[in-house]
């Protein structure tokens, strides 16, 4: 359970610090992804090609972590608040301006001999629109 915490823990650091290549080195070469309200995505190839696409769209900081893991340690979940600030518009989503948010937030995972085999986000995505797009 221990390993899995420090695990997703390493995994968030390396986010916030921006840390890409640590940030992917610890992901299973066929991690799946489930996009939040989205697709699901698999292998670290197309993991690496949507964090490229949001750190363009998005700067963000992850705050506030709560981090829970089954006992033997095939499975973690976190909670977390996202800060952010809206970069560069979005296809399909309203106009960036630099606009900036706070969303609660939070992620699932399997572990699978010490890396991250999947990770499914989810966040509310009405309320990031009425943040970033207040009409």
């Amino acid at each position: 359970m221990q390993q899995a915490k420090q695990l997703i823990e390493n995994y968030y650091q390396a986010f916030n610090n921006n840390d890409m290549d640590t940030f992917l080195s610890l992901l299973a070469d066929d991690v799946v992804h489930d996009i939040n309200q989205g697709d699901r995505e698999q292998g670290k190839a197309a993991f690496a090609k949507f964090m490229e696409k949001m750190n363009h769209h998005y700067r963000e900081q992850l705050v506030d972590m709560v981090i829970m893991a089954n006992e033997d340690g095939t499975r973690a979940a976190a909670e977390f608040v996202v800060l952010g600030e809206y970069l560069n518009t979005d296809e399909g989503l309203p106009e960036a301006n630099g606009q900036k948010y706070r969303l609660p937030a939070g992620a699932f995972f399997d572990i699978r001999e010490g890396k991250v085999a999947r990770i499914t986000n989810y966040y509310n995505l009405g309320d990031w629109i009425a943040q970033v797009d207040p009409q």
